[in-house]
């Protein structure tokens, strides 16, 4: 008996396609991190943060940042939120200690890291997390894109959620250091080139109006730069007087060429390290 060819091409797209990503176990981690090809979820044992008291400087995006995700975690209306601004100054450091902050105060939720060079595949992620009843901070860090770049349009399932619109129990974080996600060069030329140029920058610029929340993160001064270390030096018993921690410190950011938390952690581990305390 002959096979319809049709019969036997669905046959075969069937063998081909892949089994439906099972949900993995939600309660063994509280963060995740997404993997494609072939996609998964795994789980994240330690995650690599320091406590919210530690962050200085930026107490008005913790104080927001806090509140939307305590919201979040209670079920309540909540924001996506872009951390935008200076290298270094604590935006991914910001949302990985606010989880660990609503997780003290004994509320539920779960954070899943997504790679920026996968968010074609984010369909998918939100799939897998809708048919879940754990509340989800989906969180993609150094968010940007460079001419030509199409993965834009990905970002728009999260923020949207087409025509499903976006999981209730999922709200997006992410970082970037430009506020509108695009080089301006690239902005600039798009308005030069085109015959109706606000039209054809509104859908790349408008992403950023995606965001209920613009958290902006500036240079620290100097006096925050050194309060940065003292603070991580109380925390974890690195004894150092104010001279000698004061003249270290500065001389250390010269070399560097800059002054933001990033340089002020990277001081600390040198201290810590060259006074033989474990961090």
């Amino acid at each position: 008996m002959k096979t319809d060819p049709m019969e036997r091409i669905a046959a075969a797209l069937e063998r081909m396609a892949p089994a439906p990503l099972a949900a993995p176990d939600f309660d063994v981690a509280d963060a995740f991190v997404w993997h494609v090809s072939p996609d998964r979820l795994v789980p994240v044992e330690r995650v690599n943060r320091v406590d919210v008291s530690l962050l200085v400087g930026v107490n008005r995006a913790r104080d927001i940042l806090l509140e939307n995700t305590r919201q979040f975690a209670r079920g309540l209306p909540a924001n996506n939120a872009l951390l935008w601004g200076a290298r270094g100054m604590g935006k991914s450091s910001l949302v990985k200690s606010v989880h660990a902050a609503v997780l003290a105060e004994g509320l539920g939720l779960k954070i899943v890291e997504l790679q920026r060079e996968d968010l074609p595949s984010v369909g998918r992620l939100l799939t897998l997390l809708r048919q879940s009843r754990q509340r989800f901070v989906l969180f993609c860090d150094d968010l940007s894109f460079s001419h030509d770049d199409q993965h834009y349009k990905s970002l728009k399932a999260v923020l949207d959620g087409g025509i499903e619109g976006r999981p209730d129990n999922v709200v997006f974080y992410a970082t970037s250091n430009r506020r509108h996600l695009m080089p301006r060069d690239m902005i600039e030329n798009e308005r030069s080139s085109s015959i109706s140029p606000s039209e054809a920058t509104e859908e790349k610029v408008s992403l950023s109006d995606r965001f209920g929340l613009w958290l902006g993160f500036h240079p620290c001064t100097q006096d925050e730069y050194l309060a940065m270390i003292r603070g991580y030096c109380d925390a974890y018993g690195v004894e150092v007087d104010e001279d000698t921690l004061r003249a270290e410190a500065i001389e250390w950011q010269a070399t560097r060429g800059a002054r933001s938390g990033r340089v002020a952690w990277q001081y600390f581990t040198d201290l810590a390290g060259r006074r033989g305390v474990a961090i």
